[in-house]
């Protein structure tokens, strides 16, 4: 295949869609022999739906918010992704997510395609009955768009297993006399939610973690104990990653929230920790540590950097002075490409997004599952299915970056525009599947 170009000016824009297209063809130009048109249909989503709604106030006001899904590829099965609320929800930057996830269960081999959504909206300045009437009448705008075997929505930012609870009840009253559990995951237990679904990706992000340290593949980290670990952001993800790295032996020296990050070189008290954001509604002033800003906790001299908050957080401007020796991506797209070339420049090992944070829809896969078959799995059984799927990731990931390296080493030249590294393995890997799979089932009509 010819090799993938790109103007050099592209790196400079770090939108969710440019990034999306960047890492789309560094893994292309890897790629032998996949056909044009296939190509383009892998860039663009197969449906884009957009609704606006009135929605009445607490205080009898009428407020039109506006919101959409995004279903990239259904390929290996229906659409599955989050709804995310914000203020800054773009159909741009969600459409780029929702690609994200088709190549994310492609690598981790769950049957779903990738998808996304959101509504326009600031969760913190809206009521729990306010945030009730969005959530019943946004699903209701979407109507058959989703549903079990064609569209399956779960928690996203400032989403959680309530929001969940609401989609499934709307979804429920609208296709009484079924078995509708299946429409979403994320949901409570009681509900048909699967144990272990709150902790999935966090607890996905430290078995990637372990396993990768463990194949003695950082230069100066041969294992967990002792290991200093700082993380960007303590939600639901970050809070996760922080308590099950302590638990595997590692020194949680810093986290953060919107507000700034503290920082203990001995190790943080995460037990206080939780105590005092529950109590103040901020990390910042706890006694005994340092406060710093969401800034500079990217440029501590740590062994291990998770970014669990925000995209698009280490960039050309901050990458040189990343000190860790391993970054995590726990967010979505939290390393723009440009840092991506830092980074491999300085020998800094990155466990990508695509791979890291996977843990999340693969328990959604095990709750969808469970709803299918009217079954609740026990705690332990979803985590060693989890514990399995992380590690063959993991494996199939450094398997196929080694060969891809050996090919190159014995190319006469290298005149490719990206870095070989993790992500471009990843991403290959998970091209192939969705490509070998289109090509199995063949072009309709």
């Amino acid at each position: 295949m010819e090799r993938v170009s790109v103007d050099e000016n592209i790196f400079k824009d770090s939108s969710a869609e440019k990034m999306s297209d960047i890492n789309l063809n560094r893994a292309l130009c890897r790629v032998e022999h996949i056909h044009k048109g296939l190509v383009e249909v892998l860039r663009y989503p197969k449906r884009v739906v957009s609704v606006s709604f009135p929605i009445e106030m607490d205080d009898g006001s009428v407020q039109v918010f506006k919101g959409c899904r995004v279903v990239h590829n259904r390929t290996l099965g229906p659409g599955k992704g989050g709804i995310r609320y914000h203020p800054a929800v773009d159909l741009n930057e969600v459409s780029a997510l929702a690609a994200l996830m088709t190549w994310k269960c492609a690598l981790i081999e769950v049957p779903f395609g990738g998808a996304k959504g959101g509504v326009i909206c600031d969760p913190k300045n809206l009521t729990s009955a306010e945030l009730r009437r969005i959530t019943r009448r946004f699903i209701s705008e979407l109507g058959d768009n989703i549903g079990p075997y064609t569209d399956i929505p779960s928690p996203d930012l400032y989403t959680d297993e309530q929001t969940m609870a609401w989609v499934y009840d709307t979804y429920d009253v609208m296709h009484s006399g079924n078995n509708n559990r299946a429409v979403v995951t994320g949901k409570p237990i009681d509900l048909g939610g699967s144990a272990g679904r709150r902790e999935a990706t966090g607890r996905g992000i430290c078995y990637a973690i372990r396993h990768f340290v463990g194949k003695n593949l950082v230069p100066g980290l041969g294992s967990l104990e002792g290991a200093t670990v700082a993380i960007q952001g303590f939600g639901n993800v970050g809070a996760v990653v922080a308590e099950q790295m302590q638990c595997l032996g590692a020194k949680v020296i810093a986290v953060s929230d919107s507000q700034g990050a503290i920082v203990d070189t001995e190790g943080l008290n995460l037990n206080d920790v939780h105590a005092y954001k529950r109590d103040h509604g901020t990390l910042i002033g706890l006694p005994g540590t340092m406060s710093i800003t969401n800034e500079a906790i990217l440029e501590l001299d740590c062994d291990i950097l998770v970014p669990a908050a925000l995209s698009h957080q280490i960039c050309a401007n901050n990458a040189e002075q990343v000190k860790a020796l391993l970054v995590v991506e726990a967010a979505n797209g939290p390393i723009t490409p440009e840092a991506d070339r830092i980074l491999a420049s300085k020998s800094i090992q990155v466990l990508p997004d695509i791979l890291a944070n996977a843990g999340g829809v693969t328990v959604s896969y095990f709750e969808w599952v469970q709803n299918q078959e009217n079954q609740q799995w026990e705690l332990d059984e979803v985590n060693e299915k989890l514990l399995l799927k992380m590690n063959k990731a993991v494996d199939v990931t450094v398997e196929r970056l080694k060969l891809l390296t050996a090919e190159e080493s014995a190319e006469p030249k290298n005149d490719h525009d990206f870095p070989l590294d993790l992500r471009t393995a990843a991403l290959i890997i998970a091209l192939e599947k969705i490509t070998q799979v289109t090509s199995q089932r063949g072009m309709w009509p």
